[in-house]
């Protein structure tokens, strides 16, 4: 049960093709973003659709493989745990930044969408 303290589950389309980063010692690191949609009918019967970004980042071998099967515009589920940074930019202003620490993921085919 500990595992579901901080879970998530996303099915999004890919804002940009992963970037693969090789750190020190020879780490890997994944980033990319994710787009969600929510789509409701407001009082006056117009259709919004809201789009929300989420910053995606995964280690090692999963990044590894993340930069060889996805690319911008893929609809993909990612699981994960929701983890917050703060740092200072460069100008001396603090930042905080929430991202999904992804542990999986699965590209999706048009048809396994509903």
């Amino acid at each position: 049960m500990n595992t579901l303290r901080n879970s998530v589950q996303l099915i999004g389309h890919l804002g940009k093709t992963p970037e693969l980063i090789t750190l020190e010692k020879g780490r890997l690191v994944a980033k990319a973003t994710l787009a969600t949609h929510e789509t409701y009918t407001s009082n006056n019967g117009e259709h919004i659709t809201n789009t929300h970004w989420h910053k995606l980042v995964a280690w090692g071998p999963l990044a590894e493989n993340m930069s060889k099967i996805l690319e911008k515009g893929t609809t993909v589920l990612v699981k994960g745990k929701l983890v917050t940074r703060s740092y200072e930019d460069k100008n001396g202003i603090p930042k905080t930044i929430t991202e999904i620490l992804v542990s999986d993921f699965m590209k999706m085919k048009k048809e396994q969408v509903a």
